[in-house]
């Protein structure tokens, strides 16, 4: 009886929750802004030490937000082809660099002026480093603007990035538990052979997946494509490589009349699943463990949300963007969240400087509520400077 009771009980908060998710999903659609910052904020509120803690099966939130990530996407991988990829990568590599030398040095010298051992201020240079591609690829869909003249750049950064995890990750484990010279090598190519392998599956043969997945019933089609987007993601994961690039490797590998049905039938799923991810997140936060460092997240929030200002307009003018697009492209790019959240989340597990996890989740927190609410009025401005 009480087994049952507690099932009854999760899924009274569970609904209450999604119906919350709604309502502050109207209220952002009334006042024309993005639901993000509100999502988070309504986890903070119903998180341990929020106003109104809520007892909710931890397992099935943190699964649920894991598959939010994973759609999001996915779905920005429907909107290139192969060759665009390979298009994309081929010229983003110098703004990848840019955005690396402007945006991982502010974290890391941030660490040592703090006093914290090197290890600690490098986890803070990769935390300040990588921008969101969950709440990236959200914001872009919500503006209409996943096919706009600047979006191949900001996906091309985002790419590299997400690549460049690859080997940070691994890395940083290795560091982390000591692993000899051999070891970590090891670790580093193992994940760089399976983004080169699943890469060239999805630029190779994806018009053969294609046409296996395609059929005249859509139930048919969105088992095929939800099952093989949590298959890729998860052998990625287990490879030691982001499933986020697996994800949206399958997106890229999808192309033709199959992408766009699959986009139909996936969508309603994303917009679930995402709104879950940017909940759970805020859920994780205990409001508590913010003000202490909100005055050095907010300033360290500041001065990177300057740099990819800078990295974006630099990327954008370098392909031949006009002005709009380049600040389009530049405060896009703002947002930080859960590579992020996973990078200090390794460092707190290990026991390096308690300050990280609460520096890092203050810091995040800022800039996922800024990233959005700068890009859309940045977007809203240029649209009224246009008419």
């Amino acid at each position: 009886m009480n087994e049952a009771a507690n099932v009854s009980l999760i899924f009274i908060e569970l609904g209450l929750a999604v119906i919350g998710l709604a309502v502050l999903a109207r209220l952002a659609s009334r006042w024309g802004f993005s639901a993000i910052p509100l999502y988070l904020l309504g986890g903070l509120c119903f998180g341990e030490g929020g106003l109104l803690p809520l007892n909710f099966s931890e397992d099935f939130i943190h699964v649920g937000a894991e598959i939010g990530v994973l759609l999001l996407l996915f779905m920005l991988g429907l909107e290139y082809t192969g060759a665009d990829l390979k298009d994309t990568l081929r010229r983003g590599l110098p703004a990848g660099a840019v955005d690396f030398l402007l945006n991982f040095p502010p974290g890391l010298i941030c660490g040592f002026l703090l006093g914290w051992d090197p290890l600690a201020a490098f986890l803070l240079g990769g935390v300040t480093y990588i921008s969101s591609s969950g709440v990236i690829a959200k914001v872009l869909g919500e503006l209409g603007r996943l096919g706009g003249s600047e979006t191949p750049v900001i996906l091309s950064i985002l790419v590299i990035e997400d690549l460049a995890m690859a080997i940070y990750l691994p890395l940083v484990a290795v560091l982390l538990i000591g692993q000899g010279f051999t070891a970590g090598v090891s670790s580093i190519l193992i994940a760089l052979a399976t983004v080169s392998i699943v890469l060239f599956v999805a630029v190779r043969y994806g018009g053969q997946i294609s046409r296996l997945m395609a059929h005249e019933s859509n139930e048919i089609i969105l088992l095929s494509t939800f099952g093989l987007i949590l298959l890729v993601a998860g052998v990625a994961q287990r490879l030691q490589v982001s499933a986020a690039i697996g994800a949206f490797l399958v997106g890229i590998a999808i192309s033709g009349p199959i992408a766009e049905r699959a986009h139909q039938l996936i969508s309603p799923l994303r917009d679930l699943f995402a709104a879950t991810f940017f909940f759970f997140f805020g859920l994780q936060i205990n409001p508590a463990s913010l003000p202490p460092v909100l005055l050095l997240a907010v300033g360290l929030g500041l001065v990177t949300a300057l740099t990819k200002i800078l990295t974006g307009q630099w990327a954008a003018r370098r392909a031949g963007i006009d002005r709009s697009g380049q600040l389009r492209t530049g405060s896009s790019l703002v947002a930080r969240g859960e590579f992020s959240i996973v990078i200090a989340g390794l460092g707190v597990s290990a026991g390096l400087n308690p300050q990280l996890g609460s520096l890092a989740t203050a810091y995040v927190l800022f800039l996922v509520i800024l990233g959005p609410v700068l890009s859309r009025w940045v977007s809203d401005a240029l649209g009224r400077q246009n008419k």
